[in-house]
């Protein structure tokens, strides 16, 4: 039986979601944790990579196991798990799905926020990128257009991968400004390693006027990772929302 797990993380102290070599990851306290409960190796198989330091607040994960469990079997497992589980992931819902479904290939769509704040602030700096500078929105958000016609993303991929290619479908992305927060939003049906810190990063050399929009889509028509901007803090960036077909 295949079963469905929705669970959000705080990122901070974990080297990703994925199992590292000597570096604590979500991947890790997840199996560990259900394979004490269930009494058996359980596998979790997760939606996608995150970089070291990022947090979902919404991220799907799969398991296998032989034996039905019942909705209070689930409840009870929920339950359980979110006793054991260090207070940086939670368990929102278990589920049984189709056993073909897939956590990671049936995914349509992936949403990240980006988090910028423009002034310092003693409670919320651990999840936001303080920037004192002023930014043009207006030409950020025009340059943050150019990602929808495009396919290609190795100006903003992280070097020396394992993927098969550098093609991605974004659907959205824009910058929103509430209060004193900027909030970058952006939609694909795949992310590269480091992708959206990097698109930030370059966004943001768009918004200090260090470079203009048609130097933005050179970047981008280059397939240079060295002709992009910096990568910003992984602290500030969200998963935030995975699309399957059923839900």
């Amino acid at each position: 039986m295949r079963y469905f797990i929705k669970l959000a993380f705080n990122g901070t102290h974990f080297y990703g979601w994925q199992i590292q070599p000597r570096h604590k990851s979500v991947q890790e306290v997840l199996e560990t944790t259900l394979s004490t409960l269930l009494k058996e190796t359980i596998k979790i198989v997760g939606c996608g990579r995150t970089d070291s330091g990022v947090h979902a607040k919404e991220y799907y994960a799969h398991f296998d196991f032989v034996e039905t469990l019942t909705e209070n079997d689930l409840q009870l497992l929920i339950y359980q798990s979110n006793s054991i589980l260090p207070q940086e992931i939670v368990i929102y819902n278990i589920f049984q799905v189709d056993a073909d479904l897939h956590a990671r290939f049936d995914a349509l769509s992936r949403t990240y926020r980006y988090y910028v704040t423009r002034q310092k602030e003693a409670f919320n700096f651990p999840f936001c990128y303080f920037i004192p500078q002023k930014l043009n929105i207006e030409r950020m958000n025009e340059a943050a257009q150019l990602l929808l016609q495009t396919d290609d993303f190795t100006s903003f991929s992280k070097l020396h991968t394992q993927t098969n290619n550098n093609i991605c479908k974004v659907s959205e992305a824009f910058w929103k400004e509430k209060g004193e927060l900027l909030i970058f939003t952006i939609t694909a049906d795949r992310f590269l390693r480091n992708m959206v810190r990097a698109i930030v990063g370059t966004l943001l050399e768009v918004g200090r006027e260090q470079i203009t929009i048609a130097e933005f889509q050179k970047i981008i028509d280059s397939k240079n990772r060295c002709k992009a901007g910096y990568s910003v803090p992984a602290k500030a960036l969200f998963l935030e929302k995975v699309r399957y077909p059923l839900f």
